[in-house]
């Protein structure tokens, strides 16, 4: 299918933009309404956009009628308290999707490495239409904590680990990478998540902010990463061996994520 791609992710697939000054905002997301979603790890989401604006965090193609992560309608109850946000997520002028916060406790390497996903945001994207990528924007201070980034969920020299300071921004085709945060904490992570179609306007907001790929990987010790690669094999084979003994077939070998 021919979709409308972003020129400035067409190489990488991500860009980091300019680091935004969150000290100058409001808190907003600890007042927003958090419901119970599962994501890569022990996470809450608080929806600022949802299929018709109510508090939930389904996938829009759950409902009726079933449509793709596009149009999304902002949750009145959030954005009376989080109008900074609300605006963050606007400025690029592309549809909206889905746009919450999602609040993650903290975690470790193996753990990230064993939630790796891939989103599944063009569901039912029309051909020709723009292909659907998402920001993220971090809020809180987590300087010691990466998103990952894979293009191949099991090869680790795919690998891309970006710093995730307050005022982090990036912009990924989530569809195209594996990905998950590694965590460390102590305090829960929150970040602005949205959903963009890509087009012109999006493409001048990436302009706009100097989107670029990340020039080097911070270290990791190859012994650490060897030592999470075995973990993860571990959790793996534990988990098909315990749905096989349930008379079922774990094609995939993990549940389906949304985040």
């Amino acid at each position: 299918m021919s979709y409308i791609r972003s020129n400035a992710l067409e190489e990488t697939g991500y860009v980091v933009l300019d680091r935004h000054d969150q000290a100058a905002d409001p808190k907003e997301w600890l007042d927003l309404e958090y419901v119970d979603w599962k994501s890569s790890g022990d996470t809450r989401f608080a929806p600022l956009t949802s299929a018709f604006g109510d508090v939930e965090c389904n996938g829009f193609w759950n409902h009726t009628p079933p449509r793709t992560d596009k149009d999304g309608v902002w949750v009145p109850s959030n954005v009376a308290k989080a109008p900074v946000l609300k605006a963050r997520a606007e400025e690029p002028g592309a549809n909206i999707g889905r746009c919450r916060v999602i609040e993650l406790q903290p975690n470790d390497y193996a753990g990230a490495l064993y939630n790796l996903h891939q989103d599944d945001n063009n569901r039912l994207n029309p051909d020709g239409t723009g292909w659907i990528v998402r920001g993220f924007f971090n809020l809180s201070d987590d300087a010691d904590s990466v998103i990952i980034l894979r293009e191949d969920r099991f090869h680790p020299e795919t690998e891309i680990r970006i710093p995730l300071p307050a005022g982090a921004q990036l912009i990924v085709d989530t569809q195209r990478f594996w990905h998950a945060v590694w965590h460390t904490g102590p305090e829960p992570r929150y970040c602005l998540i949205t959903s963009w179609e890509s087009g012109p306007e999006l493409d001048a907001y990436i302009a706009k902010y100097h989107g670029k790929p990340q020039s080097q990987n911070p270290p990791l010790d190859p012994e650490i990463i060897e030592n999470a690669q075995a973990e993860v094999r571990r959790r793996l084979a534990e988990r098909a061996a315990i749905i096989a003994a349930k008379g079922r077939v774990d094609d995939d070998q993990f549940d389906e994520i949304d985040d």
